[in-house]
């Protein structure tokens, strides 16, 4: 069993998540009074009861989303779970990953996300950009529907999620331009995305600016376990390398179809999706049908991993 942890990014937030974690496991709820303390106010209290419209905030969110991961990972750990020989993140994942690998302290991880959130929100004004999943395309056809939408405008592929599933981004004429020519060209559905901004396309370059000076000024230490980042889908163990990823993830595309294609040839057999929800498991079960998708994100989700344990122990 060769296992790679995986952490989710921005969508997979929910009122109620790490709540029953940090009830049953006092290591849990450690880690979200030190999330409250880190950013001065009590995310705890977001996570677990929400309301929706406030944590869908993106400087929320992403905060959020971290503070679940690290309780679950703390969790995993205090339990005897399986060491990871990789880890990845899905966009802000990617600083929970770095985390889980001894290269980012929780506390700087929360403050930087928390930024991040900020900057990309003001990078654009609202209604200005949008974002949209085109499921089922030909990728082949992906290049000319792209430049063909654009006119003068941005419209970019955001996340490579899946052989099925690409998210583009880019200004919202653009984007509404993409998901016509998608369909033309035998996309299955184009799903315009709730989001309060274009992420990982050119648009965010002003907060990729911003956010330098916060990289440049926090402590990145080499990796204990190596990371397959987001820009390149390439291992990573320095500090300088993690710092080099976060800032160019920000205007580049989540390159995830890659990431979890190279975790198959490293002999990966299993990945574990630390946090909230099971949007990982989805992609990767799409991506590489030999890997087994796991997930921890409540108490009970343990019960699937050790029985998944004893299987390939006996096996």
């Amino acid at each position: 069993m060769k296992i790679a942890y995986l952490f989710p990014g921005q969508g997979s937030q929910f009122a109620g998540m790490g709540k029953e974690l940090a009830a049953e496991f006092q290591v849990a709820k450690a880690a979200f009074e030190e999330a409250d303390e880190a950013l001065g106010f009590r995310l705890s209290t977001l996570c677990f009861e929400g309301p929706e419209e406030d944590l869908k905030q993106t400087e929320n969110t992403q905060p959020a989303l971290v503070a679940t991961s690290i309780a679950g990972l703390r969790v995993l750990r205090s339990i005897g779970a399986p060491e990871p020989a990789f880890v990845a993140g899905h966009s802000l994942g990617e600083y929970s990953a770095l985390v889980a690998a001894g290269s980012l302290d929780f506390a700087d991880a929360l403050r930087l996300v928390r930024k991040r959130g900020q900057y990309m929100q003001a990078a654009v004004p609202a209604g200005v950009g949008a974002m949209a999943a085109i499921l089922k395309m030909p990728i082949a056809a992906l290049d000319g529907v792209l430049a063909e939408a654009a006119q003068g405008e941005v419209v970019t592929a955001a996340n490579l999620n899946s052989p099925d599933q690409i998210v583009i981004a880019g200004h919202k004429a653009a984007v509404d331009r993409a998901m016509e020519l998608a369909k033309a060209a035998g996309a299955k559905r184009c799903v315009p995305l709730p989001v309060s901004a274009p992420f990982h396309c050119p648009l965010m370059r002003p907060a990729q600016v911003m956010l330098k000076a916060d990289l440049d000024e926090t402590k990145f230490s080499g990796l204990s376990v190596p990371l397959v980042n987001n820009w390149q889908a390439r291992v990573i163990q320095s500090g300088e390398d993690a710092r080099e990823g976060l800032f160019e993830q920000v205007p580049n595309p989540v390159r995830w179809v890659e990431t979890v294609q190279f975790l198959a040839s490293q002999g990966v057999t299993h990945t574990l999706e630390v946090g909230a929800g099971k949007v990982l498991c989805g992609l990767v079960k799409n991506i590489d049908s030999t890997i087994v998708p796991l997930n921890f994100g409540l108490p009970g989700d343990w019960v699937q991993i050790e029985a998944t344990r004893t299987i390939e122990g006996e096996a």
